[in-house]
């Protein structure tokens, strides 16, 4: 894999941790029904939506695929894929970490869970909806991601003497 694809990797994975920061402190806020930064701003009452499991779940799926990203920087010498598998391994990362990722920010911000079409048994609605189509992506994505991982892995081993 090239050094560009590998910075780029890096780079998405620590706009994922960003993010990541971001929503930890939209989670704190949240709890706390107000902005507390005592003693730098005096606290603020907000309401921000949602529920704690919900906004739980999009700051560790920040952290979880930001690191991800950064593994793969880090193992991609390890790997012997081809120029066509290289770019789908990076291309279907990307997807999956970020496809994962946004998705549970909505569902914290609206109160859906995206789990099923109509919403199953929980909240349905339109932005249900549209959260449960866009992780069809992400959930083909990671497939073909740690299927190509494994094989590269795979191939540099056949490859490697004892």
């Amino acid at each position: 894999m090239s050094d560009r694809y590998r910075i780029l990797l890096v780079l998405n994975g620590a706009g994922l941790l960003i993010s990541a920061v971001v929503t930890g402190w939209l989670y704190m806020f949240m709890l706390l029904g107000q902005i507390v930064l005592w003693p730098v701003v005096p606290a603020i009452d907000v309401q921000i939506p949602g529920e704690a499991r919900a906004w739980n779940m999009a700051h560790l799926e920040g952290i979880t695929n930001g690191l991800m990203l950064l593994g793969f920087a880090a193992v991609a010498p390890l790997l012997v894929l081809t120029d066509r598998q290289i770019k789908w391994f990076f291309w279907s990362a990307l997807v999956t970490a970020w496809m994962f990722t946004l998705p549970a920010l909505a569902n914290a911000l609206a109160g859906t869970r995206g789990l099923a079409f109509g919403g199953g048994p929980f909240p349905g609605g339109w932005v249900n909806n549209a959260i449960y189509l866009s992780g069809w992506p992400p959930v083909i994505a990671v497939h073909i991601t740690f299927a190509l991982l494994a094989w590269g892995a795979w191939q540099k081993l056949k490859e490697t003497k004892v």
